[in-house]
């Protein structure tokens, strides 16, 4: 892996496919332990989540149902502070074990403002499966019961994450440069 350019900026190689790989299966077999004979509704949050979601959705060895909602926050590399919900979520949560899968936890405001909505629909409970967190940014009382990375307060694209909509095909995950 080498630098690369993304727009404006410059990445450097931060985590290889391979290591994603084996996290994201170790994820997959938590889950599948804690949640077996559940039949969880897995919840990705587009459009970030889309490559983690079926990656670790594919892995699991338990019945399991997937749906996607579109929540956003961020333009370039930094939050708006605005969430944005551009696909809403049809099925019915009700007794439900419901798996939020995140590409990323930050600041952890798109989950705050997102969560009441879930829990207004009376599930029988509520895991989020993240990616990334980066506990150093979070700046609301979310935590991640399932985690594949944790990082520095740095910004990162690859694996589903983008910048200005670009890098997300890149199968391994990027850290903007500090040169």
């Amino acid at each position: 892996m080498q630098k690369i350019q993304v727009h404006d900026k410059w990445f450097e190689p931060y985590i290889s496919k391979e290591k994603i790989s084996a996290r994201v299966a170790d994820v997959a077999t938590q889950i599948s332990i804690e949640l077996d004979g559940l039949n969880p509704l897995c919840i990705g949050i587009l459009n970030g989540s889309f490559i983690f979601a079926a990656d670790l959705f594919r892995s699991l060895s338990i019945d399991a149902e997937i749906s996607f909602i579109k929540l956003a926050s961020y333009k370039g590399t930094s939050s708006t502070g605005s969430i944005v919900t551009a696909i809403g979520l049809d099925e019915n949560l009700y007794d439900r074990h419901i798996i939020i899968i995140e590409d990323i936890i930050d600041t952890g405001k798109t989950l705050s403002a997102f969560l009441p909505e879930i829990i207004q629909r009376h599930p029988a409970s509520i895991r989020i499966a993240a990616f990334l967190t980066k506990p150093e940014a979070l700046q609301h009382d979310i935590h991640a019961d399932f985690v594949a990375f944790e990082i520095p307060d740095r910004f990162v694209v690859g694996y589903g994450l983008d910048y200005d909509g670009l890098g997300r095909n890149l199968p391994e995950l990027y850290i903007l440069s500090e040169e």
